[in-house]
């Protein structure tokens, strides 16, 4: 099964052509320019320079999320609009799991995936690899670094840290918890191939959604929202 898989949670942006987990093709970039300008003609470029159409796509997969606000919604308006012609599946990746996938063969090691949510807090899920597998440790989530710190603390196993959170928690959490080491810089960073490995698995569970269904997982209200908020808390 052929599936187009995109990524622009953070600031990198990435898109992938597999078949059933293998890849065909990938074009990434870190470049700091918008992921509207830039998505579109990754994808057209990838599938132009191997040979593949959209409509020999059978899935299209997207991160999406938790992350940014405007990333994730960039991410899952494009999936949409690639999926709806052809009325294709599908699959929506928690982002979280995606960046984990990259990493699935450090048997054994618990894997820290970190995005930086501001407010002294990450996107966080863990998860322990085992080769071909993951094993999910805890759910998605926006937890403070302190919490995250106490958790870690009471885990013996050896921890890897990976995203685009990976630094900022590792360079604050490292003098606290033992056995942490970053993912090295190419593994880090978000890619469109994890997120295809992750819709491996949504296609085995029988997980996919139309187009119209597909959505974001933000995890946490805007900044815009939570201002209004305590804009609205305050006047009561």
């Amino acid at each position: 099964m052929k599936i187009l898989a995109l990524e622009t949670s953070a600031a990198a942006c990435s898109a992938a052509l597999c078949e059933d987990g293998r890849p065909i093709a990938q074009v990434w970039q870190n470049s700091a320019l918008t992921h509207s300008r830039t998505l579109l003609p990754m994808v057209e470029g990838m599938l132009a320079n191997c040979g593949e159409r959209l409509e020999d796509v059978e899935v299209v997969a997207v991160a999406a999320g938790p992350g940014s606000f405007t990333g994730l919604r960039i991410g899952v308006a494009t999936a949409k609009g690639l999926a709806w012609p052809g009325d294709k599946p599908c699959a929506p990746c928690s982002t979280l799991e995606s960046m984990a996938w990259p990493l699935a063969h450090l048997e054994g090691r618990v894997i820290v995936c970190a995005m930086d949510a501001r407010r002294a807090q990450v996107y966080n899920a863990l998860f322990l690899a085992g080769g071909d597998r993951l094993e999910r440790l805890c759910p998605d989530r926006a937890v403070s670094l302190e919490e995250l710190g106490e958790e870690l603390k009471k885990c013996e196993k050896p921890k890897i840290v990976v995203g685009d959170g990976a630094e900022l928690c590792y360079n604050t959490l490292n003098g606290q918890v033992s056995g942490m080491e970053l993912a090295p810089e190419h593994l880090r960073l978000q890619s469109a191939w994890g997120v295809a490995r992750a819709a491996v698995e949504l296609i085995r569970a029988g997980k996919l959604v139309s187009g119209g269904q597909l959505a974001p997982a933000y995890h946490r209200l805007s900044q815009a929202e939570r201002e209004r908020l305590e804009r609205q808390n305050k006047q009561n």
